[in-house]
């Protein structure tokens, strides 16, 4: 757990520090009121002093990759991002009051809330895996709540940027109790069999109020020991008399040792979840997946960009349809003072013809006086 205290807020144009949120390992997230449009939003900013090209690109690619997915539903939505004064990067998202980090410890969760998170969050990651993007970090405090209650997969940075690192040196991020073995064994750094695992696993975490390796008793649960018993992936019950048995099975499969025996895909998964939903009688949740068409769409997401991409400025040329202008040039002549060459010489007025154009220009603003008059008379009745 990170102790340190957050640091300073950045000073965001068009935005108002609130508070500090939370704390991590190479961000910290406040919470700051939007001035136009007014709403709150939660705003993730990289630490200064260790952003290197490393960082930069794991910014940058949980900005675009989070921009992709989120007009999901059942992801968390990103507003902007861009560079604050002091030269730190940020990222805008929707504020979420709460999450699951510790709520499953704390009460006992309704199994079909359960099922219907996991309807949820599946439909979020086969939409990331169909556009070829991978979570790898599938835990309970990844899960927020927003302000209406829905679930929201947040925080593909780490995963994501690393899964197409330009270097050579695979890097394996892993969160142990909700780790597939072969994470924990650093055989792949990530797969969609592996996604399928941390979402059963973190669906039961929910179920059972504990990650499903933990083991009751203190100094029975070290990283090493954790690791150890997820390596064997020997499934234990549930223990409540509210789960049935098919949902028992779902989540025993979706954690099979063997990758190839679990669910082929999150949709799968989440197909399996709607049927234990049909035998409990409960409203079928619907999965919600991106069509083929948005995924093809766009380009891909470059894990290799380090650039620090700052405010966005315009750069597209317009055209413009006025005729274009003939330059002139000052000129004078003697009998007439200075005017623009090329310029037809206006015909001198009379002396008679100035003092009828002056005494009409009296009348029209004569006129023009009694119109506002008339205007302000009408505004105040």
């Amino acid at each position: 757990m990170v102790s340190r205290l957050p640091s300073a807020p950045p000073g965001l144009a068009g935005f108002t520090y609130v508070r500090p949120l939370g704390t991590g390992g190479f961000a910290d997230v406040f919470l700051f009121e939007q001035n136009l449009p007014r709403r709150p939003v939660a705003v993730k900013v990289m630490l200064e002093d260790i952003v290197d090209d490393s960082l930069l690109r794991m910014f940058n690619a949980e900005a675009d990759v989070m921009a992709r997915l989120s007009a999901h539903p059942s992801i968390l939505t990103i507003y902007q991002a861009s560079i604050s004064a002091d030269g730190r990067p940020y990222i805008v998202m929707e504020y979420c009051p709460t999450s699951l980090t510790n709520r499953y410890r704390r009460e006992v969760i309704p199994v079909a809330e359960v099922l219907q998170l996991g309807v949820k969050i599946a439909s979020a990651l086969e939409t990331a895996h169909r556009s070829g993007l991978l979570h790898r970090d599938i835990k309970p405090s990844n899960i927020l709540m927003t302000t209406f209650g829905a679930p929201v997969l947040a925080d593909f940075g780490i995963a994501s940027a690393i899964t197409g690192r330009a270097d050579t040196d695979e890097v394996f991020a892993m969160s142990v109790p909700w780790s597939a073995p072969e994470i924990v064994d650093e055989r792949v750094s990530g797969s969609v069999a592996a996604e399928v695992w941390g979402l059963g696993a973190t669906l039961y975490s929910l179920l059972a109020g504990r990650s499903p390796f933990e083991r009751p008793g203190s100094g029975r649960n070290s990283r090493d020991q954790l690791k150890s018993r997820i390596r064997r992936a020997a499934y234990t019950p549930i223990g409540r008399a509210d789960v049935p048995a098919r949902l028992e099975e779902v989540l025993a499969r979706s954690m099979a040792r063997d990758a190839s025996a679990r669910q082929g895909s999150a949709a799968e998964l989440a197909h399996e979840l709607q049927l234990v939903q049909h035998e409990m009688g409960v409203p079928h949740t619907p999965m919600e997946v991106a069509v083929d068409e948005w995924a093809a769409a766009g380009a891909a997401v470059d894990f290799a960009d380090d650039r620090a991409r700052g405010p966005v400025r315009p750069s597209v040329s317009y055209e413009s349809r006025r005729p274009a202008r003939t330059p002139r040039t000052l000129e004078r002549r003697p009998d007439e003072g200075t005017v623009l060459a090329g310029a037809e010489p206006r015909p001198r007025l009379s002396t008679t013809a100035r003092i009828a154009l002056l005494a009409g220009g009296g009348a029209l603003l004569a006129a023009a006086g009694a119109v506002t008059t008339l205007v302000i008379v009408g505004g105040g009745l």
